[in-house]
């Protein structure tokens, strides 16, 4: 059929030259119920791609912003874009205010700099 897709997309994790990755270092810092809230998003953006609001926005320019409210009444955000058929996680954050702030776009889009070059 012309309208496959695969039942799953890879995910990776940025990885830096110096082979740190540091979305999952930040995960890993979350308590256990946060981490698998997270995950489960993840997850459904996964294998259920493509996905709307309220789990996924566009940020524009490539990246996509997976958004988790968490047991633990926060808010997390995962940024991410597509490369080589894989959903590479770019940056994750808690969220402290309404608009999501500059210094966090731009880290993101450096990263899909360095994933897409």
């Amino acid at each position: 059929m012309a309208d496959e897709r695969p039942l799953e997309i890879p995910v990776r994790f940025y990885r830096t030259a110096a082979g740190r990755e540091p979305v999952l270092e930040w995960l890993r810092g979350l308590d256990k119920e946060d981490r698998r809230a997270i995950g489960l998003d993840l997850m459904r953006v996964q294998f259920g791609w493509p996905i709307g609001m309220p789990l996924v926005r566009t940020l524009k320019n490539g990246l996509w912003e997976v958004r988790s409210i968490l047991p633990s009444r926060r808010i997390a955000r995962l940024i991410l874009c597509f490369h080589d058929d894989n959903i590479v996680v770019l940056h994750g954050f808690i969220k402290k205010t309404q608009r999501t702030h500059h210094e966090d776009l731009t880290l993101a889009r450096q990263r899909m700099r360095e994933v897409t070059s």
